[in-house]
């Protein structure tokens, strides 16, 4: 279920000898005759294999597998919520839809997992999806070795590339270019940054989908130049499209930025944080639970251009506190998100459900 604009994550499963189903029916978008094809395919797929659990990700196949999963009579049926589509995704009438149906589907499910506290109760009390008492909080775990290693080379490879001079501070944002990420927040704190400091900096979007168009227009009408993957050029602002080798960008960046409207539990914070990258971000959905406040990551309200280019000015000028953020990022990471923590959180549940 991966857009256009987005890079696979194939190159995951491949890496690891596993051989997954695809289903070319099943897509984010809402469509009510493939996604009727993709619940009797999966319907079809669970009366083979007969499995004990069915564990669901994502709203759209969340929603189709678990309807699945109900109606041939699986004993247990998990749902993680990375986020949620209930602000600043829809109109209120189309959140309210989603709303109900996503109240409907607890119901049918034995154990919702969240990926932090702020996040269970948001969907708990806020939203009421269901009671708190079908929550179950498991952090997201990941084998970040890669990111915490070879870190001199990786950075050298990633400046080499890019003409990014040792005396210049470079900047990453990581993510889709679609709305609910809110890039225009950062090119306009970009903007004022630019304004305000001598230091020399450096900007790096990393990612492409459906905005990429009205993101360069901004720039343009923000006075920021900016180029298209040409690495000769040393514009302010580079948009780099997918880079499959986060871990080597990483690497090559000072500070990494975040301005979405509305994120579940961003992976990208996690990575640069493993990466020894001190963090700008807004304050939303589980981001305060990845972060450590204050010490890792500055964090500022949605739209508030004015506060996130000031955290990025004090990040910019400031050498010795982006060096205490990375330090304190990366051994924070360490401890809380572990694969080998997540596998045997995972398993735990999975044995007491059974």
């Amino acid at each position: 279920m991966k857009a256009d604009s987005e890079e696979s994550s194939e190159f995951i499963v491949k890496n690891l000898d596993l051989h997954p189903v695809y289903m070319p029916e099943m897509y984010r978008e809402l469509n009510p005759f493939r996604d009727y094809k993709s619940y009797y395919k999966l319907r079809q797929l669970i009366r083979k294999f007969k499995p004990d659990i069915v564990h669901t990700h994502a709203a759209k196949a969340g929603a189709v597998g678990r309807l699945a999963a109900a109606h041939e009579g699986v004993p247990v049926i998990i749902h993680t919520f990375h986020g949620h589509v209930f602000h600043s995704y829809f109109n209120p009438a189309k959140t309210r839809v989603f709303l109900e149906i996503e109240r409907f589907l607890a119901k049918k499910t034995t154990k919702i997992i969240t990926l932090s506290e702020i996040q269970k109760n948001e969907l708990s009390k806020t939203y009421k999806v269901a009671d708190a008492s079908k929550f179950e909080i498991i952090p997201l775990g990941f084998d970040l070795e890669k990111f915490e290693t070879n870190q001199s080379e990786k950075r050298k490879k990633f400046r080499e590339l890019y003409n990014i001079g040792e005396d210049e501070i470079a900047i990453g944002i990581v993510g889709r270019l679609v709305p609910i990420k809110n890039h225009a927040l950062f090119l306009k704190a970009l903007s004022i940054v630019a304004a305000k400091t001598k230091v020399k900096i450096r900007a790096f979007i990393i990612g492409d989908g459906d905005e990429r168009k009205n993101i360069e227009m901004l720039a343009t009408s923000l006075g920021l130049s900016f180029n298209n993957e040409n690495l000769g050029q040393r514009n302010i602002l580079t948009f780099t499209s997918w880079i499959k080798d986060i871990d080597v960008s990483n690497a090559g960046m000072d500070i990494i930025a975040l301005t979405s409207n509305n994120e579940g539990t961003p992976v990208s914070l996690i990575e640069a944080q493993a990466s020894g990258k001190p963090i700008v971000s807004t304050s939303i959905g589980g981001i305060e639970d990845i972060v450590i406040k204050g010490k890792t990551a500055l964090l500022s309200d949605i739209n508030d251009e004015q506060a996130l280019a000031e955290n990025l000015l004090k990040l910019i000028e400031d050498a010795g506190l982006r060096t205490s953020f990375s330090l304190k990022g990366a051994d924070f990471v360490r401890q809380k998100f572990s694969y080998r923590r997540l596998c045997s959180d995972m398993a735990t549940l999975y044995n007491s459900l059974l």
